[in-house]
């Protein structure tokens, strides 16, 4: 990775920690486990064992993926490599589901040829009253084998390294340590509920990261990249624990595309290093420009671009009133209140096409209710608007159904068929064993088949609803329930051959001149970027099939977050009736109201979510002098 770190200097200005961005996310993993490797081969030609300091969660599993493959491939070897983890849950079992020394075994020990007794990971079931000493033996236990040749991090959404969270010292050492509330709310999904997450950790000091030799901080996704940010860019601060970083002298943060976008490299590259001022770069530079000044686009002068790194543009452009007109137009043109297109009209300027006046339309939706809470007026205009619309649902949904909701569900059933005296001997044990497993079931378990199938149907129920709230018939409503997701569990499967026939099978049946897909990077190993990257899959496959020439994909963003601006290609504007009508179509999934089971940190219901979201998109365009609407949706196209 040395050619990277040398890239990433170029950047010293703005970055202070050297960074190398990746495209994707598996690249970084792969060259990050390859330096695990280098580094193993290097310290153990000296004679020695190689330390390694290891990390747990989502992100490094690609890494441990590698190094199994390196092990099994390559012949790497890890007999004389001693590793420490960074953290544990405490109090907790160490053969719980969410314990980190299990997640160890299950994703790197269990398959290299590591001895047990180099293997050391925080212990959870410690009494209380001898934490102390045992985190001062681990301690002890580093520098005896000499300390950590390397350390491997990521980094929390509040900015937590290891579980030392805001407020934690630089001098900090392996303690017991009280968890914030915005790192017990991420680990929700694991532990099915908040208040099953262990209130404490065990984790290594910052002083006692920042004494390894060499430090990468992994991360991957957009859900990344504002933390990021500030831990790169930054001051040094407690209350972004990350920062610390900055003052290590061998530190390198490896981060894909996605996780890079608050970068200023990403953001304002035009301050860094020459750019060629494509469409593409003029329209981001002036709403950059405009939002950083807080003036309407039409409003900026020469002065506001001159005093803002811009003046290469004026040179190359003319006047500032030049550049303004043609910006406002180019965004004036990516708003319409035809999302499939105008008919008989000029669509030159239009971001869809007349042509066919009534088109096919396939909306992707990953969960089932994605498609009304991310795309909900678009949706409707769709419909009422004349076009065939279909909706293809690509996963059950079934594990973000609470336990109650689905237990109120097994009541009714079974109730309703004693009351009615309806023998079906079958239906009615699904729902009993169902029942049962409720009673008895522990925290973090992995919910029955019976269960999972019954949340399934309450899901379909709701989808169903809303379809008909909309106006789509029964026939126009596909469940896929692809195969990748179906393990009751936060962590799935890899796509297969079956998942990726299932979207073709879809695609061919429809044949639409519009597909619309959840184009959400947020978490590469989240549902959202699995499902769509089986829709590419699946597209690239077809696309030289005949009915595929005439097909646009539009990608639309879910619940969190928004197109920056300077990338929307089609804005749909909502009017307060449509807002509320979306509103009430969200309101058809009532078991994702009121408590949803995997509800993070963000307080706000889908609904409240997606409408600050609509809200603050029409805010933007009328920020930077466009027309005042209620609220818009925005799409990106993608072009196969």
């Amino acid at each position: 990775m040395t050619a990277d770190t040398m890239l990433a200097k170029k950047h010293i200005s703005f970055e202070k920690i050297p960074t190398a961005i990746y495209k994707d996310s598996e690249q970084p993993s792969v060259a990050v486990a390859r330096e695990i490797a280098d580094i193993i081969t290097q310290v153990n030609a000296q004679g020695r064992n190689a330390v390694l300091g290891l990390a747990t969660g989502s992100t490094p599993k690609k890494v441990y993926k590698e190094l199994i493959r390196l092990h099994k491939e390559e012949g790497l070897s890890f007999k004389n490599v001693v590793t420490f983890n960074l953290d544990e849950y405490y109090p907790l079992e160490q053969e719980a589901m969410q314990s980190y020394r299990r997640y160890m075994k299950e994703n790197l020990f269990d398959y290299i040829d590591i001895a047990a007794e180099n293997c050391h990971v925080p212990d959870g079931t410690v009494p209380q009253e001898l934490v102390k000493v045992y985190c001062d033996n681990y301690e002890k236990k580093i520098e005896e084998a000499g300390g950590l040749d390397f350390q491997l991090l990521g980094i929390g959404s509040n900015g937590h390294i290891g579980f030392n969270e805001p407020g934690s010292h630089i001098n900090s050492i392996t303690r017991l340590i009280t968890l914030d509330f915005v790192t017990r709310a991420d680990a929700t999904s694991e532990f099915g509920a908040l208040a099953n997450v262990p209130k404490k950790a065990i984790t290594m000091g910052v002083s006692t990261i920042l004494k390894a030799k060499r430090i990468v901080l992994l991360a991957l996704g957009e859900h990344k990249a504002q933390i990021i940010q500030k831990a790169v860019e930054g001051p040094v601060t407690e209350f972004v624990p990350a920062s610390y970083l900055q003052g290590h002298s061998n530190t390198l943060a490896v981060i894909d595309e996605a996780a890079s976008a608050e970068l200023t490299r990403r953001k304002a590259p035009w301050l860094i290093e020459n750019v060629l001022w494509d469409v593409a770069m003029i329209k981001k530079a002036v709403i950059h420009l405009a939002l950083a000044v807080r003036k309407p686009i039409l409003k900026l002068t020469n002065n506001d671009y001159n005093e803002n790194g811009l003046s290469e543009l004026l040179a190359l452009y003319g006047q500032a009133y030049d550049i303004n007109i043609k910006v406002f137009n180019w965004l004036q043109h990516t708003i319409t209140g035809w999302p499939g297109g105008k008919p008989n009209a000029d669509d030159k300027n239009r971001p869809e096409r007349a042509n066919p006046a009534k088109k096919r339309v396939l909306i992707f939706s990953p969960h089932p209710d994605d498609d009304i809470i991310s795309m909900g007026g678009t949706f409707q205009r769709l419909v009422d608007q004349g076009h065939e619309v279909h909706v293809a649902y690509q996963v059950s949904g079934n594990i973000a159904v609470a336990d109650d909701e689905a237990l109120r569900f097994i009541e009714f059933v079974v109730d309703f068929n004693k009351e009615f005296n309806i023998k079906n001997d079958e239906v009615i044990n699904i729902y009993r064993q169902a029942g049962e497993f409720l009673k008895k079931k522990e925290s973090g378990e992995q919910d029955s088949k019976e269960l999972r199938y019954i949340k399934g149907i309450i899901r379909r129920g709701e989808a169903k609803n809303t379809c008909r709230f909309v106006g789509v018939p029964p026939e126009n409503i596909h469940f896929l329930n692809l195969p990748f997701y179906e393990t009751g569990q936060v962590e799935k499967k890899p796509l297969s051959e079956e998942d990726y026939q299932i979207v073709m099978d879809v695609i061919e049946e429809v044949k639409p001149h519009q597909l619309y897909a959840a184009g959400d990077l947020a978490d590469p190993h989240g549902t959202h970027k699995v499902c769509l990257d089986a829709i590419f899959e699946a597209v690239n496959r077809l696309k030289n099939e005949e009915f595929m020439k005439d097909c646009w994909v539009w990608l639309y963003k879910g619940a969190w977050a928004e197109w920056d601006i300077d990338l929307i290609e089609m804005a749909v504007p909502m009017s307060p009736d449509e807002v509320q009508k979306k509103k009430f179509g969200i309101f058809k999934h009532q078991s994702q109201k009121d408590g949803v089971v995997f509800q993070g940190s963000d307080a706000r219901e889908f609904w409240q979510r997606s409408e600050d979201r609509n809200r603050a998109t029409a805010e933007l365009y009328n920020n930077l002098g466009l027309a005042e609407y209620a609220a818009m949706e925005a799409f990106v196209r993608w072009k196969f």
